[in-house]
């Protein structure tokens, strides 16, 4: 059973991700010039999804994003018109964050915590209390406790909150290298399991020419029809679920400028969760609210 407060896994990914930060901040992947003309970040997609489920704006609104990293889509959200508070285990991640919402001029409408996910109800014990729990692309995965984060998100939603969940789907997760047909990637990895993956990967997906010290993560492979019940389940029964998932394989290099984060991981020069779609086409990938797309 892993201790979801300590260990190895968690030693393992937070210096990764600790090491990501300059990383990200001294590429162009993440772009803030658009935070700092006063509009936002968010993807093409979770825009969208976002607009239709509040039509009438933020405005007035309580969200709380877990695993925010240095906080770019949180503070998007804050430019909106909502209060935010962003968790993140990375202490370079939460200092960049709040770093950038002073420069927002944003300290007031954007808190970030520095914590572990699991420890968020002993760090901010503020029960039934956000409007919108908000967490997308990249966060599931490195989670070992699914249940456990269900039920964390169902205790800081009002009644009749929402959680905003979106991210890739696992099927496209299991496939690595180029030793299929035609050079495409082969079947690896189990489609779900309840070990975790433990990968020395010293590449990063924001800046191919990277070479990280701290390239050891631990990721697990979650059934999407798990995912959704579990986001379901535990919450009141006006607590509504907006799941969006994205399957697309393979991750091919001609795709490198268009598919934002491709994380040179199981699949061939990889395409993980952290997966983010192409801005120049929103409309490219079809959107499912209220239930994950795809294989279960």
């Amino acid at each position: 059973m892993v201790d979801l407060r300590d260990g190895e896994w968690l030693d393992d990914n937070r210096a990764n991700w600790d090491e990501r930060v300059p990383v990200h901040l001294a590429r162009g992947f993440y772009d803030q010039g658009p935070l700092r003309a006063g509009g936002t970040v968010l993807d093409p997609i979770v825009a969208r999804e976002i607009a239709g489920l509040y039509p009438e704006g933020l405005d007035g609104l309580r969200v709380l994003h877990l695993q925010c990293h240095f906080g770019s889509d949180t503070l998007s959200l804050a430019q909106l018109g909502a209060s935010v508070v962003g968790i993140d285990f990375s202490r370079p991640a939460v200092q960049e964050a709040r770093r950038m919402a002073a420069e927002l001029d944003l300290p007031t409408s954007a808190c970030f915590i520095e914590a572990n996910i699991y420890d968020a109800r002993h760090i901010l014990p503020e029960p039934e209390s956000f409007d919108l729990v908000f967490t997308m692309w990249g966060t599931i995965g490195w989670l070992p406790d699914v249940a456990e984060w269900a039920r964390i998100i169902a205790w800081f939603l009002k009644p009749g909150g929402v959680l905003y969940f979106a991210d890739g789907h696992p099927a496209a997760f299991v496939f690595d290298g180029d030793g299929g047909p035609g050079r495409m990637p082969e079947f690896t990895f189990p489609y779900a399991s309840t070990e975790p993956d433990v990968l020395d990967d010293p590449g990063d997906y924001a800046d191919p020419d990277a070479v990280l010290e701290y390239g050891r993560t631990w990721e697990w492979c979650i059934r999407s029809r798990r995912c959704t019940r579990l986001s379901v389940t535990p919450a009141s029964p006006s607590t509504r679920c907006a799941s969006t998932s994205r399957c697309r394989s393979p991750c091919s290099r001609c795709w490198w400028e268009t598919t934002r984060g491709c994380g040179r991981g199981r699949t061939a020069r990889g395409c993980r969760c952290r997966t983010r779609w192409s801005r120049a086409d929103p409309a490219s990938e079809p959107t499912s609210r209220f239930g994950c797309t795809g294989a279960p």
